[in-house]
């Protein structure tokens, strides 16, 4: 990847990276990382697919995540939608993005959603979504996976692992995320009311093993979603695929952005 920059979007200073062709010359792959996640946690993923289809890739560590700006306040319930609605907008407007596909794991996957759902979209501005392993309401599996992790952190090799990408900003990334997510005030939430508002084309990857969500995360966007839905399950994978099973999820993503793309 190319070297790490900064930039202001929703107040922060913000760690990014561009793999690639600038944004005047291809559509951009805008990647959108997962609730303890950040830029180095793609490791090279983003250069594959955004290689494999000529295009640019952006991909960016929310506020509070690895090398981007501390945050000390708590996640409100609401801080995906802030995300997609906030700070999105701006970072895409600091980098000249114009067309985009959002390629979202996890939470991020969520944030695409609710870009693509938004004015931010308008004019057909989303040219393709990636969700993978996302979430659309909560499920108990998911909130019981994470009390578990909470409960087993730290010592753990998760506290390791987010000592390594996050540096400074681990301990209390990791606090946030768990705190929010268990909280009572976010039990109830859902973007299932948006997705019919997401019109293009979309690809769901889900592992068949994730514990973080079942197939009815798939069903839900399947169901529900304003634009065309094709989805993947992979077998003997779970939360992670472009990891996990990265050549069957590379070659679905590949597959699919280059139809979506020659529209």
């Amino acid at each position: 990847m190319s070297r790490r920059q900064q930039v202001v979007a929703g107040g922060r200073r913000l760690e990014y990276e561009w793999v690639g062709p600038p944004p005047s010359r291809a559509p951009a792959l805008v990647f959108l990382h997962d609730g303890l996640g950040c830029v180095e946690t793609w490791r090279d993923f983003p250069r594959l697919l955004a290689g494999s289809l000529g295009c640019g890739a952006l991909v960016y560590s929310r506020a509070g995540y690895g090398g981007s700006e501390a945050v000390a306040a708590p996640l409100s319930p609401r801080f995906m939608h802030d995300e997609a609605l906030v700070v999105l907008p701006e970072l895409l407007a600091a980098a000249g993005v114009g067309e985009a596909v959002l390629v979202g794991h996890s939470d991020g996957a969520s944030i695409a959603l609710i870009f693509a759902a938004g004015p931010g979209a308008a004019g057909g501005r989303v040219r393709a979504l990636i969700a993978e392993a996302p979430h659309s309401f909560v499920e108990p599996l998911c909130v019981q996976r994470i009390a578990r992790m909470r409960a087993e952190y730290p010592p753990s090799a998760l506290a390791e692992r987010m000592a390594r990408v996050h540096g400074a900003n681990a301990g209390r990334c990791f606090a946030r995320w768990a705190e929010v997510w268990l909280s009572p005030e976010f039990r109830d939430w859902n973007i299932e009311p948006l997705l019919p508002a997401v019109a293009c084309p979309i690809l769901v990857v889900q592992g068949k093993q994730d514990d973080f969500g079942t197939v009815a995360q798939v069903r839900a966007i399947e169901t529900q979603a304003g634009g065309a839905v094709e989805s993947v399950i992979v077998p003997g994978c779970g939360h992670t695929p472009h990891h996990q099973r990265r050549p069957a999820a590379l070659a679905a993503m590949v597959e699919f952005l280059a139809r979506a793309l020659a529209r």
